[in-house]
């Protein structure tokens, strides 16, 4: 777990922090700690969002891929077709 080196202050209703600290009672955790697991989740990390990215490319079916002389002529085509 990284370092906790700044602070930040937000204000919120009573309904809001009642929840916040019931559902921090029930998981045996802090208000904060709940707060930041809340901020995890909502924004990941890049990293994070690239590491699902290759999960995902790697999970996909496989596509057909015809030999290299064949797409690399494809390739040229589709790039004339774009003048």
């Amino acid at each position: 777990m990284p370092t906790l080196t700044r602070r930040l202050q937000v204000l919120l209703d009573d309904e809001r922090v009642e929840r916040l600290q019931r559902h921090a009672d029930q998981r045996g955790t802090s208000v904060a700690a709940l707060i930041r697991d809340a901020i995890d989740l909502a924004y990941p990390r890049r990293q994070d969002d690239r590491r699902r990215a290759a999960e995902e490319f790697l999970a996909a079916e496989p596509m057909p891929v015809d030999d290299w002389a064949v797409m690399k002529q494809v390739d040229r085509s589709s790039l004339l077709d774009r003048t």
